[in-house]
């Protein structure tokens, strides 16, 4: 092996080590997309069930079912605006492994470009989660269950 090869191979192993912290932060968002895209499933079948019971409710029940539908309709929009940034927090840490290998094969000096691109990544990834959170939040809201099945007594035991 000539010097040259020496060197560029170790500093292909560089920027492969490098690297591993925008791909570990894919692998995480990977997981993330998979439970968001679950969560949206589940909510697109609830609001099927519901739309189905819409047509023979009547009265305060046709109310709740209308007032839940609404909610998720909301959940749908926070969960698709959580996959959305998620999407583009994933495409920005695969142009920051890019930007790695083009630094170290050229020599151009693209340590800011780096930096910001993982700062984006990490903060349209922060604001995904935020969006999760708001979703599991008004999620919870209509879970609650209703006063009448609770059948409370006054005394607490």
């Amino acid at each position: 092996m000539n010097g040259f090869s020496q060197i560029a191979g170790a500093d292909i192993v560089t920027v492969l080590q490098t690297a591993l912290a925008p791909a570990f932060l894919l692998v995480g968002i990977g997981a993330m997309l998979n439970l968001f895209a679950s969560r949206l499933a589940r909510i697109i079948d609830r609001s099927r069930d519901l739309q189905e019971l819409f047509k023979s409710t009547k009265g305060p029940d046709h109310d709740l079912v209308v007032a839940e539908l609404g909610d998720l309709q909301l959940r749908i929009k926070i969960v698709n605006s959580a996959i959305f940034l998620s999407v583009i927090s994933a495409i920005i840490a695969c142009g920051l492994i890019g930007l790695l290998f083009i630094m170290e094969m050229t020599g151009v000096d693209l340590s800011l470009v780096v930096a910001i691109a993982f700062v984006v990544a990490i903060s349209l990834l922060s604001v995904a989660l935020v969006q999760f959170l708001r979703e599991v939040r008004v999620g919870i809201r209509d879970f609650m269950i209703r006063e009448e099945y609770l059948e409370r007594s006054d005394r607490r035991k």
